[in-house]
């Protein structure tokens, strides 16, 4: 199982990426943000891999980071979604804008990315909002404010303590959201008692 690939960039292009490592070219099917944050043909890439198996198929699915990553399997995780759906929706939103957009229930915002009609929207709501990691936005605003106490390791830190208490997920996300939103220097003791406090 190939997990990452790090070698010389041979070829790139919006859907797919060839780099060569240890004499091999591994060809991999790309998101756009993949694309747009390799190098120039010839040096050095990075990338997070997923390798996909079936009897008839093997292919190598290649991402930014690893948000994406675990996007993607949260998405082929849903009945009716390919590999080839979910990296064209992860080509048409961030990560982050899909778990707000799923967390949400937001159908209108679903609908537009490439694959997704209404039906297929109400089922990653229904099979992934509770699955959907809190994932911050690029410019860190959307979950984690500025701040020492409001990164977003606190945040899954204190998210995770919360589902460990029996709280469901989305509940937790919502009020540690809040807090750090109207508290962006809480500690993380004082963040988890007003989370608590919010969902009790």
């Amino acid at each position: 199982m190939i997990a990452c690939l790090k070698g010389e960039l041979y070829y790139k292009s919006p859907e797919r990426v060839i780099i060569m490592a240890g004499g091999v070219g591994y060809d991999i099917l790309a998101t756009e943000s993949c694309y747009v944050n390799l190098p120039e043909k010839g040096q050095e890439a990075f990338v997070s891999i997923y390798t996909y198996v079936r009897e008839d198929t093997l292919a190598l699915y290649g991402f930014a980071d690893s948000d994406e990553k675990a996007a993607f399997l949260l998405l082929i995780s849903v009945s009716g979604i390919g590999p080839k759906v979910a990296l064209a929706i992860l080509s048409g939103i961030s990560p982050s804008d899909l778990s707000a957009a799923i967390r949400t229930e937001d159908l209108h915002r679903l609908t537009k990315l490439p694959g997704v009609g209404k039906k297929t929207a109400e089922r990653l709501c229904l099979e992934l909002k509770d699955k959907m990691p809190l994932i911050a936005s690029d410019a860190g605003s959307s979950v984690a404010p500025a701040g020492k106490g409001s990164d977003s390791q606190q945040v899954a830190d204190t998210v995770s303590a919360l589902v460990n208490l029996g709280i469901a997920r989305t509940n937790a996300e919502d009020a540690v959201h809040r807090v750090i939103r109207e508290t962006p220097d809480v500690s993380f003791e004082e963040l988890v008692r007003q989370a608590l406090r919010l969902v009790a």
